[in-house]
């Protein structure tokens, strides 16, 4: 989930109107607020309790959120860290690599890790945080779904990612409409559900719900309303990466974490973590949530950049990642999970690009020096660039970089000064 600041809380609640322009489905509900439905008085207590803690952690200026229960997401058994490069194996100016740290260091960056052609040649780390400790990866988790459907393909569980969802979330055969919302769409953000936007804090939004409920699987299976015709529109919306979550576990008789953990990062020899469930023994919150050290994030990266295959091994289809970096006509920067270079803007959003206001976008001081370049982007601007025809990946993740009139994140000035370090083979 995203956290602008502590004025629009209520977009990391989700809370959200429909939008009102575009191929809106005639009479498609869109209600500001939902009645109740029929879950127990104990599980309306505890959506309070937590509705009102994140309500209260924003106020208060302190912006974390707490997650309540967890699960434990194992890594590998026999973990070894990704080698370092030595004196003779560096191909990164050190004075780039200087840059950079610094430049991390000064924006609340808790670690930053730059990865190329097979070695670490920075493994930075700030105000006390250390090589294990996890990440509260927020949207970093979107990636995840998408390695996770690739996964479950590369497996037999999904067919393809056209496959429509309704195969597994059975409850929507029959519905004209959700019917025809297929796997890609989860993934890039075009199934029609109702997006993100902060115009309602009030606790009965839908959106709000679909977040908190220790039921929110129910609530998106059978509350959550369709805006559009699926496929027609991107529209950033937790709730489309929500349901892998769901989809997975049907697909696969297996729980989410337990899927991530086998199927995932133990072949990636990557640690663990946890992730947040909405109840014990419940669905995890796939769109956010997981919990992972930044080397394992980077490993999920060097993943793709190895286009599906680690140490030899092909965990994705062939031609997956291809298709994960694949913007869409309706978003030019958006692919399955992750975003692209694109054509240059000053500015790039999350949010439907024509809609978004520009105070909300991202700053980008110069085009991307690598045309191939894609990215995780998460809450706090933690990202993780990858760079397939340079064999580089940059971590970094941490806090909210500061902002001032004078002074904001540019989510040009790693990558490209790395770029411009880079030493000849």
């Amino acid at each position: 989930m995203r956290n602008a600041s502590r004025a629009a809380w209520a977009a990391s609640l989700a809370g959200a109107a429909a939008w009102a322009a575009g191929s809106v489905i005639a009479a498609a509900p869109a209600p500001a607020t939902v009645t109740p439905p029929p879950y127990t008085a104990e599980e309306e207590s505890l959506y309070d309790a937590r509705y009102r803690q994140l309500q209260q952690s924003f106020f208060s200026g302190l912006g974390a959120e707490t997650y309540d229960p967890l699960e434990a997401v194992p890594g590998a058994r026999r973990y070894r860290a990704l080698p370092d490069a030595g004196p003779s194996q560096r191909r990164i100016d050190p004075a780039a690599l200087e840059a950079a740290r610094a430049y991390a260091e000064r924006n609340r960056s808790s670690a930053l890790l730059v990865w190329r052609d097979g070695r670490l040649e920075q493994s930075a780390y700030f105000g006390g945080a250390a090589a294990p400790d996890v990440v509260a990866s927020k949207s970093l988790a979107k990636p995840m779904t998408a390695i996770a459907v690739g996964r479950a393909i590369a497996l037999g569980r999904i067919r393809s990612l056209d496959q429509p969802v309704a195969d597994f979330v059975t409850e929507w055969r029959g519905d004209p409409q959700r019917s025809r919302i297929l796997v890609r769409h989860l993934l890039d953000m075009r199934p029609g559900l109702l997006p993100q936007s902060s115009t309602a804090i009030e606790p009965t939004h839908i959106l709000n719900r679909a977040y908190l409920h220790p039921r929110h699987d129910s609530i998106l299976v059978h509350d959550y309303p369709l805006t559009d015709e699926p496929g027609s529109r991107y529209e950033y919306s937790n709730a489309s990466s929500e349901l892998v979550a769901l989809v997975i576990e049907r697909a696969t008789g297996r729980r989410y974490a337990e899927f991530l953990s086998r199927e995932v990062l133990q072949p990636l020899g990557a640690m663990g973590g946890t992730v947040w469930v909405n109840r014990p023994g419940g669905l995890a919150h796939s769109g956010c949530c997981l919990m992972l050290p930044p080397e394992s994030w980077l490993r999920l990266a060097v993943l793709l950049l190895e286009d599906g295959r680690w140490q030899g091994r092909r965990l994705l289809p062939q031609g997956y990642v291809a298709e994960m970096t694949r913007a869409t006509a309706q978003n030019p920067y958006y692919g399955m999970g992750v975003y692209v270079a694109g054509r240059y803007t000053s500015r790039r959003g999350w949010l439907n690009p024509e809609r978004e206001p520009e105070a909300r976008r991202v700053l980008h001081s110069e085009p991307y020096l690598a045309d191939d370049l894609f990215l995780f982007d998460g809450n706090a601007n933690q990202v993780v660039y990858v760079i397939p025809s340079r064999r580089l990946v940059i971590l970094r993740v941490g806090g909210n970089p500061p902002r001032s009139p004078d002074s904001e994140w540019d989510n040009a000035f790693l990558p490209n000064t790395i770029l411009r370090g880079l030493l000849p083979d």
